[in-house]
């Protein structure tokens, strides 16, 4: 049995991911923002079959709330060994190149904020000697473009940084996966057009647990996304910069 911590637990691809958990009948705990979407997902995922759930309201930008949440996650569980940090938002790139104090809060909700869960996640599996950390990052931060690159530099940075802790931790039992999703279809990107390259939330999430059952590394999901960002990458920016993507 696992003791599940999921922050940013109201979001699709979370959701998704805490349904497979409570059928394997594993302990969790929510946090988001939103107490009414915690309730519902919790009795939800109770009658799915998971063993015990819990959730607390949590705003990510309090960095001062991260530390007493995962304790509150450790005591209500009795343990902790599987975290996913899931919070996130889409950001509006027109209005980030206007307004500095919208970009910076978006990099600091998709970026700082997830670093600094990240590094407290990290001393307390290291310090027990084993588990597994995912956080969800993007193929947005692969490579810079003119599209999305205020939130694409803040996934850069959640990137590079599981990549310098996986390294470090793997050495001490515990594993890093990070989840660099494409095109996803959820509310989050409700506005937008789909098409072939979307994926669903429960694709993602079979993924996404899959990989949190091994000893970590990049997943691109749906898989064909590496083959996809392995090309955008090569592209010489001479060209690169002529293209609108």
């Amino acid at each position: 049995m696992k003791h599940i911590l999921i922050i940013g637990a109201t979001s699709a691809i979370a959701e998704a991911c805490a349904r497979i958990w409570a059928q394997q009948g594993h302990k969790l705990f929510l946090a988001a923002r939103n107490e009414t979407q915690l309730q519902a997902i919790s009795a939800d995922l109770r009658t799915r079959g998971a063993t015990h759930v819990d959730h607390q309201a949590f705003d990510a930008l309090a960095l001062d709330q991260h530390a007493a949440l995962l304790a509150a996650a450790r005591a209500a569980l009795g343990g902790l060994d599987t975290i996913l940090i899931a919070h996130g938002t889409l950001s509006d790139q027109a209005r980030a190149q206007e307004d500095v104090d919208y970009a910076l809060r978006e990099i600091a909700t998709n970026g700082t904020s997830v670093v600094s869960l990240m590094t407290l996640a990290a001393q307390h599996l290291e310090a027990q000697g084993h588990g597994c950390l995912g956080v969800i990052s993007s193929v947005a931060g692969d490579r810079g473009r003119q599209s999305n690159y205020v939130y694409g530099s803040a996934k850069a940075l959640v990137s590079a940084f599981a990549s310098g802790l996986r390294q470090r931790l793997s050495k001490r039992g515990v594993a890093v996966v990070t989840i660099k999703p494409g095109f996803v279809d959820t509310p989050m990107t409700a506005a937008i057009k789909k098409g072939a390259l979307w994926a669903k939330p429960d694709q993602v999430a079979r993924d996404i647990t899959r990989a949190m059952e091994g000893a970590g590394g990049d997943l691109y999901t749906p898989r064909f996304w590496w083959l996809i960002m392995f090309i955008i990458r090569q592209v010489p920016d001479a060209i690169f910069r002529r293209l609108s993507l």
